[in-house]
């Protein structure tokens, strides 16, 4: 396990239409680094948080920073989000380092909550 907490806001993500672009301005503007996770997706380093930029159809539509939690149980987590009337708006599903899911709050805020093991 890494430096995650429980409950703690761990990483956000940011939508981008030309991830080189994004990374060249972010780079020069602010000196982050970057990892790639394939051709739509690049993790930034540097910023005082984790986080990363995608080309997810999705996110893009949503329209803004999406915000993750960290859960070790994260089965336990969606069960309690959803039993407390939050809508879950993806499915726990696997990514390069673990699971998530992503839910809507009672304000229709969209997060997304990731744990290393489903």
């Amino acid at each position: 396990m890494g430096d995650h907490r429980n409950d703690a806001i761990d990483y956000v993500e940011f939508p981008a239409t030309d991830l080189e672009r994004t990374k060249s301005f972010y780079g020069a503007a602010f000196g982050w680094t970057f990892v790639d996770y394939g051709p739509r997706y690049a993790a930034f380093q540097g910023a005082g948080v984790d986080g990363g930029f995608t080309l997810d159809a999705e996110v893009a539509a949503r329209g803004g920073v999406l915000v993750v939690l960290y859960q070790e149980a994260l089965g336990a987590t969606l069960a309690r989000v959803r039993e407390l009337g939050g809508e879950i708006t993806r499915e726990t599903f696997a990514f390069p380092g673990g699971h998530r899911f992503h839910f809507r709050d009672p304000n229709g805020n969209e997060l997304a909550v990731w744990s290393e093991s489903a």
